[in-house]
């Protein structure tokens, strides 16, 4: 079974296993410190946020996602070896895809696979969001090491549409209690969950962004050039299915100030250098400052959809109307969101343990 790695500094290594419709999927952990406690509850959030279970325009497939460490994990801690972590597939249906099978989605990775490898994977094998199922339930992993170092985890929607939630403030908590969406403002979350019902309605999908912060993340971290550490999170962020554009700190507002707004100004506070503002994002010249990490992670509508598109039949070569029938998210940013977190972890994680190393 073929797998699919971080390309890591030394410090933490993660390997992903499995497809859609193999019988299981799973990660290969391996640096996480021997004798971190792993952090059960947190790791069982991680999966529920995953889930589609009582989420608007969530795909019926429902998969226990039972995990099984099947080493690593003694005694409810990291004894120091590769954890390995596995998940099976139990809801597969294959027969939905048998159309597909030779004509490729729009928007989906069929049509580069089908030129890669001579053939469309079933329910997109390794390009399916059911890879992010070992990588979110390796980020909870990774997330017990980090919290073990003092540095806390914000994740929540930011936006859905032309809908948006309130950027990161460190004071608000994410409030889900009222509209069941992952977000600051309840207000916010409703008019999400009507855009994402409105767009089921008519059979369409519609796109999102992740906003992800990390608190307690110590300066340093990264380079210039290469080395950048925004360059370590990307590489990992876009390994996330659907994510298509990533941003740090003001990101590409940026673009559109001048400096003497986006610029973070300093100050001396108990003999210490403070930042004014934070639109680095936590990053200035590839080096983390200290400051809040923050990023967001674009995430494009989900490509199969019920209405009419144009295609075409790979068998006979000739152009061809495609419906994509089966089961799919409306809006597979909402899922994608503990995806995001776990993607940024890893990379965090290996950055804080390449440096210990040396």
């Amino acid at each position: 079974m073929k797998e699919y790695s971080f390309p890591s500094l030394g410090g933490l290594r993660l390997s992903v296993f499995g497809e859609s419709h193999a019988p299981f999927v799973g990660a290969r952990l391996e640096g996480i410190p021997a004798g971190t406690p792993l952090d059960m509850d947190l790791v069982s959030r991680m999966m529920e946020m995953r889930s589609s279970r009582d989420k608007p325009g969530a795909t019926k497939r429902q998969e226990a996602d039972e995990i099984e460490f099947a080493g690593g994990i003694s005694g409810g801690r990291c004894d120091g070896s590769p954890v390995e972590i596995r998940i099976r597939n139990g809801d597969a249906r294959p027969r939905d895809y048998d159309r597909i099978s030779h004509v490729p989605r729009p928007g989906h990775a069929d049509l580069a696979a089908w030129m890669k490898y001579g053939s469309i994977p079933s329910g997109g094998g390794a390009f399916s969001g059911r890879m992010t199922a070992p990588l979110t339930a390796a980020g909870g992993v990774v997330l017990s090491y980090l919290h073990t170092l003092g540095i806390k985890e914000y994740a929540h929607l930011f936006s859905v549409g032309e809908v948006f939630d309130i950027p990161y403030d460190p004071m608000a908590p994410i409030d889900n209690s009222d509209c069941g969406m992952p977000v600051i403002s309840p207000k916010s979350g409703k008019l999400m969950r009507m855009e994402i019902e409105s767009a089921q309605r008519a059979g369409d999908s519609v796109g999102g962004t992740v906003e992800c912060a990390f608190t307690g993340v110590p300066s340093g971290l990264g380079g210039p050039l290469f080395e950048g550490a925004e360059g370590r999170l990307s590489l990992a962020l876009y390994a996330v299915p659907a994510v298509k554009c990533v941003e740090f700190g003001s990101g590409f507002a940026a673009s559109r100030l001048r400096g003497s707004v986006n610029n973070d100004q300093y100050a001396v506070s108990g003999g210490k250098v403070t930042f004014l503002s934070n639109n680095c994002g936590g990053i200035l010249g590839g080096i983390t400052t200290g400051t809040p990490l923050i990023m967001r992670a674009a995430v494009k509508p989900t490509p199969s959809i019920s209405l009419p598109q144009r295609s075409v039949d790979l068998d006979s070569m000739e152009d061809t109307t495609l419906e994509v029938g089966g089961r799919h998210d409306t809006c597979v940013a909402l899922r994608a969101l503990p995806a995001v977190l776990s993607a940024a972890s890893l990379a965090l994680c290996d950055m804080i343990l390449s440096r210990e190393d040396k």
